[in-house]
């Protein structure tokens, strides 16, 4: 089993370095590690040059900003992998929940797992009261829409067997990638399995990036990908 993990990143000079070492430490895997910078300019892309690209497999470089689900969106026309799981390249995610999000596949009985930090035992950062209400909102949204029963549709970990996420056209170039793939799997009828997650979430000032216009366009993609389309 080979995993193709993906990891979009833009401006994360400081943790890129510390996400790869946590991501190749995963024990039990063959693993493909792909990072695609999107343009970064605080000098991510020259330690991506001088200390990461000799330890992962491909190296991709955005000729100008795009946004998230750009960078994982040619991360995914390059995956060679059986499953394919998406990774920030901060540290809010801990790579060390690989095993329990691919065990629904591995056991076939999932073809899609998603993280939820809001689900399980596992420790969670206390964070905004707001950023809370307002994903609970989008989850319910969308699950009104796409009739399932997510605790967390905004999670950033997802894992997909590389035959689905790859027969999928992704449109969102921003953080509307979440809303978007979740109705779009949906609508495949496929498995869906969600597992709790460990979740170290930033601080603005430690370079969270998701703000308010993010959530809005999150509103607009859930009515459009699962009405429109």
């Amino acid at each position: 089993m080979k995993l193709t993990i993906i990891i979009p990143c833009f401006n994360e000079k400081t943790t890129i370095c510390a996400i790869i070492d946590a991501v190749c430490a995963v024990p039990d895997f063959t693993k493909e590690v792909i990072v695609i910078d999107d343009f970064s300019n605080d000098g991510t892309r020259e330690l991506l040059l001088k200390q990461v690209a000799g330890r992962i497999d491909k190296l991709v470089f955005h000729d100008c900003n795009q946004g998230k689900g750009a960078a994982i969106r040619s991360g995914i026309q390059l995956a060679t992998g059986d499953l394919v799981i998406i990774q920030d390249a901060d540290l809010e995610y801990d790579p060390q929940d690989y095993p329990a999000l691919i065990k629904p596949i591995l056991e076939n009985k999932a073809d899609v797992v998603f993280g939820s930090r809001f689900a399980g035992a596992n420790p969670h950062r206390v964070m905004y009261f707001w950023h809370r209400v307002a994903n609970g909102f989008l989850t319910l949204f969308s699950n009104m829409l796409t009739n399932l029963n997510l605790t967390d549709m905004e999670c950033g970990y997802k894992v997909f067997r590389r035959e689905i996420i790859q027969s999928i056209r992704i449109e969102e170039n921003r953080f509307g990638f979440e809303p978007e793939i979740t109705a779009k799997i949906a609508k495949t009828g496929c498995r869906i399995y969600e597992v709790g997650i460990s979740y170290f979430g930033r601080t603005y000032e430690e370079g969270k990036k998701i703000g308010w216009r993010d959530g809005m366009r999150a509103l607009y993609c859930i009515a459009k990908y699962n009405i429109f389309r």
